[in-house]
């Protein structure tokens, strides 16, 4: 197994559910790990404590955003890992939806902001390598089946898809770059049991897996010195019910 001790790794997203989990995790096995975060919560101040790095990026702030790259580009340490976790959830089904807003966010947030960042923070991937380094794409299973109610997000995640082989080839040898894609992880607090009932019988094993599921996928690819442009399908078998 890879020594991850003291080793850099960037989280987007890093404050909440998954995300959350993944920090939680990898700062125990003895890494610094840095998040980005859109707005303040108690748990930034919890994190900051345990020793955590915070920055808040808003990705479609442009002036914010810009600032992160230029941290990415010059000022951040070498970095062992890249996860682009941050994701936003818009439907575009709703007679009310303003559909040029719904797609130019989840182009931004999903597409535009992890390309930017990837290119960015290569020349520091590049030294923090051990002796490889990684970026890892967060997707989601959605963009093997299609969605007719969330269809710019599931678009979205398969630009972040499609990325994810054309910067293996770019960034290759020194840097890999492979793609998680999960369905269900986690419920939301108001989900009625009825939803789930639902959602846990689309998948062939039925269960809620949370986010653990997510981290041991992590730690496989950080810890795999001979797999880049792949996907790591966690959908519980719902391509074969």
């Amino acid at each position: 197994m890879t020594n991850l001790e003291q080793a850099v790794v960037v989280i987007t997203g890093g404050a909440r559910r998954v995300g959350l989990h993944c920090t939680r995790t990898l700062q125990r096995l003895g890494c610094q790990v840095h998040i980005t975060y859109r707005s303040e919560h108690a748990e930034i101040d919890v994190l900051r404590a345990e020793g955590v790095v915070c920055h808040r990026v808003d990705f479609e702030d442009e002036d914010n955003f810009d600032a992160w790259l230029e941290y990415l580009r010059k000022e951040a340490p070498p970095l062992r890992a890249l996860v682009h976790n941050a994701s936003l959830w818009l439907p575009d089904s709703e007679p009310s939806t303003d559909f040029q807003t719904t797609i130019r966010r989840m182009n931004r947030i999903h597409c535009e902001a992890p390309y930017l960042m990837n290119m960015a923070a290569a020349e520091r991937l590049r030294l923090g390598g051990n002796p490889l380094s990684d970026i890892v794409h967060i997707t989601d299973y959605v963009i093997e089946k299609g969605s007719d109610h969330h269809i710019a997000y599931a678009a979205s995640k398969a630009a972040l898809d499609g990325m994810t082989r054309s910067f293996a080839k770019r960034f290759a040898p020194h840097i890999k770059v492979n793609s998680i894609a999960p369905s269900l992880l986690m419920f939301q607090a108001d989900d009625d049991l009825e939803y789930r009932r639902k959602t846990l019988a689309k998948s062939a094993l039925g269960v809620e897996p949370g986010p653990q599921v997510v981290v041991d996928a992590l730690l496989f690819l950080l810890n795999n010195d001979y797999m880049t442009g792949r996907v790591i399908a966690l959908d519980g078998g719902r391509n074969i019910r």
